[in-house]
């Protein structure tokens, strides 16, 4: 027995299952990781389309990241939540000046913090304890962040908060009433919840692509609508880019392409290219009247230095080396060999999302559903050496891509190679 074979053997003995249903761990199991590729024991390499949990945005070990830690680390890691520390203060500044309308920026570990903070601002200054997001959302497992998620995890786990709604997404490939539009449907779902409310509407909560509910890209000028819909209520638009942001799409941040800028932005995944590090980020007016009113939302780790060094680099990397442009002109050339495989595989229905933010959406052949589909090509490809994410389980066979902005041509076309055999071999068990 070979040591990842004990290791496998002690996770199934001793780890808490944390991914439902299904959610089984991958039978890879990496000892080390260096850009874009994942190292066993044996030194067998898996490509990493997905960036670790969709964070690892510049790779992994990427050198200038592992030396600020280092660094960091050795000089100021963690603080009273009531310190300031300069790299924390440049932080802000940072996204202050990418963001010049939402100045104020706080700072925390993961994306569901940064989710139950916003919400709380929201709660606060507004007065009011609505909030909506989309029938297909993430936001996060905890708290109020759990209750504006409706893609998966809301089976068994007992009462959510009070005063959530949602809306159904837009999904061009799916319509859920072939004939509508866009707008009509948008604004016949804010007339369903001003029917519902109390007249407490407080806040929506969006991702610019519902990556989790199966890359939904929402078209150019939803979200002017919904801002609209937003300020005629008095609802804060809350813009949760934890996937999207930094390059991801091709843009800065994801919302940029529309013109319009949310009342609370948070980052997550990609702000700590894999460490645990979010963000808050607000208008000066919100965060007066936020203080004024006693927002409060203290955690240990709150504006700890060490992740804020991480998250400065971060950002002088993708600036420095102008990796947005390149990400768009990646995920150019991800969608077109996607395409390609789309026009020679007719078990694939859709390629939709943004950049190097992707999804491929599996139809039923053979009595076989598009989940169970792109599960089994989830499955070849790992074998070709090919890690893609899944999320078909909950959002009807939609495998997601996410490879870091730091990817070569040659790393995307080996993506693109490998999911074309998996796909033929899958194929071809399936029968006619």
């Amino acid at each position: 027995m070979n040591a990842d074979e004990q290791t496998a053997i002690k996770a199934d003995k001793f780890l808490l299952r944390y991914m439902g249903l299904g959610g089984d761990f991958t039978p890879f199991i990496p000892e080390r990781a260096e850009g874009s590729w994942l190292y066993d024991a044996t030194g067998r390499r898996v490509l990493d389309f997905t960036s670790g949990q969709m964070s690892s945005v510049l790779g992994h070990a990427h050198p200038e990241l592992v030396a600020t830690i280092h660094e960091a680390a050795g000089r100021l890691d963690h603080l009273l939540s009531m310190m300031v520390s300069k790299p924390v203060v440049d932080l802000a500044e940072a996204l202050a000046e990418l963001v010049p309308e939402l100045p104020r920026s706080m700072f925390l570990s993961t994306g569901g913090e940064s989710v139950e903070a916003a919400i709380r601002l929201a709660k606060v200054v507004t007065g009011k304890w609505e909030v909506v997001g989309f029938a297909q959302s993430y936001h996060g497992s905890t708290g109020a962040a759990a209750s504006a998620t409706y893609s998966i995890g809301r089976r068994g786990h007992g009462p959510l908060m009070p005063g959530a709604f949602a809306i159904p997404a837009p999904n061009a490939f799916r319509p859920r009433f072939p004939g509508v539009t866009w707008q009509q449907e948008l604004d016949d779902s804010f007339e369903l919840l001003d029917r519902q409310s109390t007249g407490n509407l407080a806040a929506f909560v969006a991702e610019p692509i519902l990556s989790t509910g199966g890359v939904i890209d929402l078209p150019v000028g939803y979200l002017a609508a919904l801002k609209a819909h937003c300020e005629r209520r008095g609802m804060l638009l809350i813009v949760d880019e934890a996937q999207t942001s930094l390059g991801r799409t091709g843009e800065m941040f994801a919302f940029e392409r529309d013109n319009v800028v949310p009342d609370i932005l948070l980052l997550s995944k990609t702000l700590g290219a894999g460490m645990a590090m979010s963000s808050v980020s607000t208008s000066d007016a919100i965060a007066e009247i936020g203080y004024s009113r006693g927002f409060m939302f203290a955690t240990t780790h709150v504006n700890d230095p060490l992740p804020a060094c991480v998250a400065l680099k971060v950002l002088e990397i993708i600036r420095r080396d102008s990796l947005v442009e390149k990400a768009a002109v990646l995920g150019t050339r991800l969608r077109r060999g996607l395409q390609n495989l789309m026009q020679h595989h007719e078990c694939i229905g859709d390629i939709r999302g943004r950049g190097l933010l992707l999804g491929v959406e599996f139809l039923p052949r053979a009595g076989h559903t598009g989940t169970a589909i792109s599960q089994k090509v989830t499955q070849v490809a790992l074998d070709l050496g090919l890690s893609a994410n899944i999320t078909g389980a909950y959002t009807s066979g939609v495998i997601r891509l996410a490879p870091p902005i730091t990817s070569t041509e040659e790393e995307i076309d080996f993506g693109l190679n490998a999911l074309d055999t998996a796909i033929g071999r899958v194929v071809e068990t399936l029968g006619s």
